[in-house]
């Protein structure tokens, strides 16, 4: 005999089917009924009161990354699930699974602006994979467990289920729900026999190929099958920002990262390998530089799990649409074992010559004030390269991702596409519930920090170890390096006038230290990673220092600068 129980319930006990046990999320008064059914399930379903539902998503984000599984979120109608916007479209542009569930009035009300009504469906729907309002309590299981399959297949991304009041209140004789098919819906396409043929044909005759590694390749949990691919045909590769733990640091065909801030071997080689190999990425602007010169020499192949890539920004020569983990390991199967030594020795000048004038002196300075490239690289080797590194935007994301180094896989969890400030903070506190094994490193510009610093709260009440690195110059970093190089040096309005951290960091109770001097750096570091719970290191860093080398917008991806005059 089945159940009888309200829609809140269904919703609880659906969630738990589909193996949730972490929910971050902020109570209001239309999700309530929901709350309270909650209020029974904590041993099943561990919350985590955030303190704005913009951190909720950014948490259930950090979870989502590190753990490999679907983030869950829950915020109120109105202005509660208008918070929740930015989160969902990080989500969406970065291909991060979560399910966003936001109260709403009852459905009888619907339409009238009653209090806190937002059209929630209309305003989600274009930066949500799908997006949809549970008006009877007879949908919620069916519901759920459609949102989570569309959240994780395929190419993952945010689902948003607005969830009317009636149907949280309204009773419903409870079955579970299992959808694991959706017509007209193929999340992973299977190519051909003749296209996987030519695939490995392609990479067999070429002479200078070159892969560029994206995030699609963690997401598809494929990183054996990825070097397994990349170890038979010698081939050098290249890892966009967020595929950058694809690929151990350390490994003899890692050339280094892709795009506007990242390495000067990988970007000058892209126009000049005879063919690109593209898996799991998306051809983002800040990867390509001007598409009108961009690796015009090269034959294109592209892996990818969504057709929609195809062409959108490059013209390709070969699409191999499919789930990568089995597509590069046929592919493989058909390849012949090869030696690239020469094309793999032409990288070497670029990456001496990079060594040389801009990764030495920012590592490994010898006088003036703390840089930003020596304080990440120093964490990272104290952390022995295996912490998952969570950053905000700016001049703090690009100084982290191109100077920490990668031995594990889901160690980079960072704002690609949408390149949100204030996604750091509450992003490490869900990295640190979705991989509570690893040490969490937070690095975070002065700017970005105090856009979410109220979710030091959350750190204090759930004692999240968080390693929170505050590069402080006192500027808002990344828009003054651009207002210096491309606005004749008028800093209009990116001068900051800080707080004081350190005691903030103590009215919550979180160990904290400043490091001025780089005599006290190593110490401030050991004393960190040896503080059981969350730290603030605040390093007073150079004012005025770059991220260097730098693809100037609009310019060719080899015409990268490596010195701002």
């Amino acid at each position: 005999m089945k159940e009888r129980i309200s829609g809140a319930e269904a919703l609880m006990r659906s969630l738990v089917a589909e193996g949730v046990d972490v929910i971050f999320g902020y109570p209001g008064g239309a999700i309530m009924p929901t709350y309270d059914a909650l209020y029974d399930h904590r041993d099943e379903l561990h919350h985590i009161l955030v303190r704005h539902e913009q951190g909720a998503m950014h948490a259930a984000q950090g979870y989502a990354r590190v753990s490999g599984r679907v983030g869950c979120a829950i915020a109120t109608s109105g202005p509660g699930a208008m918070n929740t916007v930015t989160g969902i479209a990080d989500a969406m542009i970065d291909s991060t699974p979560i399910v966003v569930i936001c109260g709403q009035i009852g459905a009888s009300l619907l339409g009238t602006d009653a209090f806190q009504e937002v059209d929630v469906i209309g305003v989600t729907q274009p930066i949500s994979k799908w997006a949809f309002q549970i008006r009877r309590a007879e949908d919620v299981a069916w519901a759920v467990s459609r949102a989570f399959f569309i959240a994780r297949s395929g190419r993952p991304g945010p689902v948003v289920l607005d969830f009317t009041r009636n149907a949280q209140t309204g009773l419903v004789d409870y079955e579970p729900a299992k959808v694991d098919f959706i017509r007209s819906y193929r999340p992973v396409p299977v190519p051909s026999d003749d296209i996987i043929a030519q695939a490995a044909r392609m990479i067999n005759e070429s002479r200078r190929p070159l892969v560029l590694v994206g995030q699609g390749v963690e997401l598809g949990s494929a990183r054996a099958e990825l070097q397994a691919f990349l170890e038979r045909a010698d081939m050098p590769a290249g890892c966009t920002l967020l595929g950058l733990s694809a690929l151990p640091t350390g490994h003899r065909l890692n050339m280094g990262m892709l795009g506007m801030h990242g390495n000067l071997a990988p970007n000058v080689m892209t126009n000049q390998c005879d063919l690109l190999i593209a898996v799991g990425m998306r051809f983002d602007d800040r990867v390509t530089g001007n598409l009108n010169t961009y690796a015009r020499q090269a034959r294109i192949i592209h892996f990818d799990i969504d057709p929609s890539e195809i062409d959108k920004n490059v013209k390709t020569d070969l699409a191999v649409i499919g789930d990568c983990k089995q597509t590069l390991a046929r592919v493989t199967a058909l390849l012949q074992e090869q030696k690239h030594e020469r094309w793999i020795e032409s990288f070497r000048p670029y990456r001496e010559e990079e060594t040389r004038r801009v990764i030495e002196p920012a590592i490994h300075p010898t006088e003036g004030p703390l840089l930003m490239g020596e304080v990440v690289n120093m964490i990272s080797e104290a952390t022995g390269h295996e912490a998952v590194l969570v950053t905000d935007v700016g001049q703090n994301q690009m100084f982290g991702c191109r100077y920490f180094q990668y031995t594990q896989p889901r160690s980079v969890v960072t704002s690609g596409g949408c390149g949100t400030m204030g996604f750091g903070l509450p992003a490490a506190i869900g990295a640190t519930f979705g991989a509570p094994e690893r040490t969490v490193c937070l690095f975070v510009g002065d700017g970005g920090l105090q856009m979410t610093l109220q979710e030091l709260g959350t750190i204090m009440e759930q004692q999240a170890p968080v390693k929170i690195i505050l590069l402080n110059n006192n500027f808002l970093g990344n828009v003054r390096q651009w207002q210096y190089m491309f606005f004749n040096k008028r800093y209009s309005f990116t001068p900051m006038l800080n707080p004081d951290y350190e005691r903030i960091a103590s009215a919550y109770g979180i160990a904290a230290r400043t490091v001025v001097d780089r005599s006290q750096l190593r110490e401030a570091v050991e004393e960190m990673l040896h503080t059981d719970g969350p730290f603030l290191l605040q390093c007073a860093v150079k004012e005025e220092d770059d991220v260097l080398p730098m693809i100037p917008p609009g310019a060719n991806v080899d015409e990268m600068l490596l010195e701002v005059k």
